[in-house]
Order: C-alpha cells, then sequence, then structure tokens
C-alpha cells in the first residue's frame, strides 16, 4: 500500500538530493554549472539540509509554501543564498516560515505572494513564484 510517510522523511529526501547533486557535479557537461535548489512543500526542507551539508557549492535555494522549519538544526548552517516564498493567505505555513527565516544566518529574503494560499491556485500566484524564483536563481547561480 501506497503511503505518503516518505514526504516527511526530511533526511532521506536530503541525502538523494545531495547524492544527484554529487553525481551532476562530476558529470563532464554539468560539472561548471551553477547549482540552485527549487523545493516545494516539504522539498523546501529536503533542500535545505542538503544545502547545508554540501555547503557554498549549492548556489542558491528556493523554497516555495515549503516546510523550511522542518529542515531544524540545519537552517543555522545554510550557507546558500535562500528565498523563501510564502502565499500571503497560507497564514499557518507563513508563521512556520518566518520561525525558520530566523534561524537562517545567510543572504535570505521572505516573501509573500498577495491573495495566494497554500497551493498557489489563485490566477497569476504560480507565474510570479516563476518569476521570483528565476530572478533569484539568475542573481545567484554562476559557473564553476
Amino acid at each position: 500500500m501506497l503511503s505518503g510517510r516518505l514526504r516527511f522523511d526530511i533526511a532521506l529526501l536530503a541525502a538523494r538530493l545531495v547524492e544527484a547533486t554529487r553525481w551532476i557535479a562530476n558529470q563532464p557537461d554539468t560539472q561548471r554549472l551553477g547549482i540552485g535548489y527549487f523545493g516545494a512543500s516539504t522539498g523546501g526542507a529536503a533542500a535545505l539540509v542538503a544545502a547545508a551539508e554540501i555547503g557554498p557549492a549549492i548556489d542558491a535555494v528556493v523554497s516555495r509554501g515549503g516546510r523550511p522549519d522542518l529542515a531544524g538544526d540545519a537552517l543555522e548552517q545554510v550557507q546558500s543564498p535562500t528565498l523563501l516564498i510564502v502565499g500571503e493567505r497560507d497564514k499557518e505555513v507563513l508563521d512556520l516560515n518566518r520561525i525558520a527565516f530566523a534561524q537562517l544566518h545567510c543572504e535570505k529574503e521572505l516573501t509573500l505572494i498577495p491573495r495566494a494560499t497554500h497551493l498557489f491556485e489563485e490566477t497569476g500566484a504560480l507565474e510570479e513564484v516563476a518569476r521570483l524564483a528565476a530572478d533569484w536563481f539568475r542573481r545567484h547561480l554562476r559557473p564553476r
């Protein structure tokens, strides 16, 4: 039977991301490219845990409607510029992002999408997320 339990296994998700990142970093066609992570929901926490483990080789992290609070103690170790994007009407997740934001000691931004709820289903909300994420990555990704 399938269950959603793995989506909350942040350590497992982060470990997979670390391994994928190390593989990409060693491939001739990709080893000179900058590396950025984009995570949604619990994927935001996994991206932050992986970024904390890998360190400054991760150029940027974007978390959309994420749960960075689930990254725990790894938040204080993140060195990568981090953008947290939250729907203005997603009060519970917004509160959790504010707490996590205070624990980050890297370059960071917390941006609210006006009128958006948790899944960003409102007209234009996901387009705004995409624009903000693309701008963040354009600013921070750098070739090796």
